[in-house]
């Protein structure tokens, strides 16, 4: 393995972190409007246990929704079950279990859901790794390209008719999925998604959160296809001081703790943009966005090539073994 392949992933992802730290040193975080009540509407949040996907589970639930935490570890599920409850004890919260490195996990817990018959309006694909060592989810995968995006294509997939037949032309079901600004520097190696050559944990981290963004796009051009009232957006929490910074090196660990508390986002700022994207009336049939603070952006160059998404979402299905949606 070569040194410049090492180093390169590493520097840009460090670049990007950085314009993104000095944006909110100079710009204030985006600040939630009131939100009309959720009553009766269904959501699932994976990795809602703790960060960013708890206060995204959290305000959902306050809004009045029947909030679902899918995560893989029991204990920490049922703990934020309680933590939420005891804020607010008539909200109607909990916690399923789904390891979003299995596929067989997945396909458990779609089929636990929909036993149950309930509805599904929103589907937050939340839950993340970051710049683990190289080593495979339960099927093989790379772990960044398994866990940040196989599992939750999957996911998607699967509850695509759940999500179909629960929305309106007045109010469409939506689909949130959490990328990150690292998509900016990152490539998509389709001959090698599972980065077995090479490996570098930024570049595997940048390239699962940029096929999230190119997955998102080239699914809202399929809900438009079919006329589905179901909406996809892609948010972007930026640099928030969350858990999943626990595998930087150590010097990178004693930098982030001198600049976290004044210029990283807090879990709840991180989670803004996610709920917006989650209920805001004025996203309404809107899809196909990116959004950062609050705010519709334009994402990388490389995330509007049509083509490259196709073979994206083909290479996906195989991967994942489902058959492909005709176009």
């Amino acid at each position: 393995m070569s040194f410049l392949a090492l180093v390169i992933p590493l520097l840009k992802v460090y670049y990007v972190g950085l314009k993104v730290l000095l944006y909110q040193l100079f710009n204030e975080s985006f600040t939630l409007p009131a939100f009309p009540k959720q009553n009766g509407r269904v959501a699932i949040v994976t990795g809602g246990v703790k960060g960013i996907g708890f206060e995204t589970a959290r305000h959902l639930a306050r809004l009045g929704m029947h909030v679902i935490i899918a995560g893989h570890i029991d204990s920490e599920g049922q703990e934020a079950v309680k933590r939420i409850k005891a804020e607010y004890p008539h909200d109607k919260v909990e916690f399923e279990h789904l390891d979003l490195t299995s596929l067989n996990s997945v396909c458990q817990f779609v089929k636990s859901f929909k036993n149950r018959g309930l509805p599904l309006h929103v589907l937050v694909n939340n839950a993340a790794v970051m710049l683990v060592p190289q080593r495979r989810t339960k099927d093989g995968f790379e772990e960044h390209i398994g866990l940040n995006y196989l599992g939750h294509f999957l996911l998607t997939s699967l509850l695509l008719d759940t999500l179909k037949t629960s929305g309106s032309a007045d109010s469409c079901s939506r689909v949130v999925t959490v990328s990150s600004a690292t998509h900016y520097v990152g490539s998509l190696n389709l001959e090698d998604l599972q980065s077995s050559c090479c490996y570098s944990p930024y570049g595997a981290y940048a390239q699962s959160k940029l096929a999230l963004v190119m997955f998102t796009y080239h699914l809202q051009q399929q809900l438009l296809t079919d006329g589905s009232h179901v909406t996809a957006n892609v948010v972007d929490p930026g640099v928030v001081n969350t858990d999943l910074y626990q595998h930087i090196s150590w010097p990178a660990k004693l930098c982030k703790w001198i600049v976290a508390w004044f210029l990283f986002r807090t879990p709840e700022q991180g989670a803004s943009t996610s709920i917006y994207a989650a209920v805001a009336p004025d996203l309404e049939g809107t899809g196909g966005c990116y959004l950062y603070n609050g705010q519709k952006v334009k994402s990388a160059d490389i995330t509007y090539d049509e083509q490259l998404q196709h073979q994206l979402y083909h290479q996906s299905c195989d991967l994942v073994r489902i058959a492909e949606r005709s176009r």
